[in-house]
């Protein structure tokens, strides 16, 4: 197996000084509120990942079921030599782009904020394709997109609905920032989710078995393990409900009963009611027409839109635009076969 270091975008020092002002800003906000990134640490990936296998969470299968039948497609329409996955986490989708891919890619980049469960999975796709560079980066993708090494006919990937954590403003900073990476001759393939039936979104986020309720609370968990606090995660209730204005689905801890936890790195003593509710995650669901118009406001022309057959799910193909574009391709319903 070919031998590789992880590039170390994301230092230790820079991880626990983001984590402690997002904290403190939260904790001493009304409402209070976290960042979902703080979930993935180790367990939290690995929780995840078994979130994307149960039955109630959909749309892990979906994009998975598009890019079985898409990724030809999409090969061919981006000649890719290098890939570039933001939040490649266990890279399972991937290898679907990859294959597709061939031998005309030549380099594949995974970013991620967990380092050793990073390296776990860029060490099997480096084993089952022994021609490709691959390139691990630890790194926190929404801070360091200018550092992050690319390479000539790059497709930055961004996967899994993943776009739907940040509000509007967010995305459209974040978007423009990706935008601001590409060249001429790159593109950007953004999975995201669609609205649908309310149950069933509730339903993806809060299971009968109770898995997204341990990923919930596993931030919990990353507080007490790297700030000292003194959580009690069986304390805080799993929630989950869909706001129709905003059209999301917003994921919450619930305080069982008042309660009072210390965090020391922060010498702060924050106080709950009973009751009181605290937003952990934002996960936004998308109509077409909106992914159209926030891509064009962020300075992309699409190049290909595909649902599942049920339109549960889509990716998109964004190219960013040219000073004087003439025609802009209008995006379809293509749908899986």
């Amino acid at each position: 197996m070919k031998l590789f270091e992880i590039a170390q975008f994301l230092k230790p020092e820079e991880l626990d000084e983001a984590l402690r002002a997002d904290v403190s800003a939260g904790l001493t906000s009304q409402p209070k509120t976290l960042p979902p990134k703080w979930f993935y640490d180790d367990r939290g990936s690995e929780l995840f990942t078994e979130i994307t296998r149960l039955e109630e969470y959909y749309p892990t299968r979906r994009e998975r079921a598009i890019l079985a039948a898409r990724a030809g497609e999409i090969a061919s329409a981006t000649g890719a030599r290098t890939l570039v996955e933001l939040g490649a986490g266990s890279g399972e989708k991937t290898r679907l782009l990859l294959d597709a891919l061939g031998a005309s890619l030549e380099a594949y980049v995974p970013v991620d904020v967990s380092g050793e469960y990073l390296r776990d999975a860029a060490e099997k796709i480096a084993a089952e394709y022994p021609a490709l560079a691959v390139r691990p980066v630890a790194a926190d993708y929404e801070r360091h997109l200018s550092r992050i090494p690319g390479g000539p006919r790059k497709l930055v990937a961004f996967l899994g609905g993943t776009i739907g954590n940040m509000v509007p403003q967010e995305r459209h900073g974040f978007l423009s920032a990706i935008r601001a990476t590409l060249g001429p001759d790159d593109a950007l393939l953004l999975g995201a989710d669609l609205v649908k039936d309310e149950k069933r979104l509730v339903r993806a986020y809060d299971d009968e078995r109770g898995v997204t309720a341990e990923f919930n609370r596993n931030v919990l968990r990353v507080i007490n393990a790297r700030l000292g606090a003194d959580f009690v995660p069986e304390a805080f209730e799993h929630v989950a409900v869909w706001d129709p204005d905003d059209e999301w689905i917003e994921m919450r801890l619930r305080s069982r009963g008042r309660q009072e936890v210390r965090v020391e790195a922060l010498d702060l003593t924050v106080r709950f009611a009973d009751a009181e509710e605290m937003r952990t995650e934002i996960s936004a669901k998308f109509r077409p027409e909106r992914l159209e118009a926030e891509l064009d406001a962020a300075g992309y022309t699409l190049a290909g839109f595909w649902t599942d057959p049920d339109g549960d799910f889509s990716l998109t193909l964004a190219r960013p635009q040219k000073d004087h574009d003439s025609e802009e391709m209008s995006p379809g319903r293509l749908t899986v076969g």
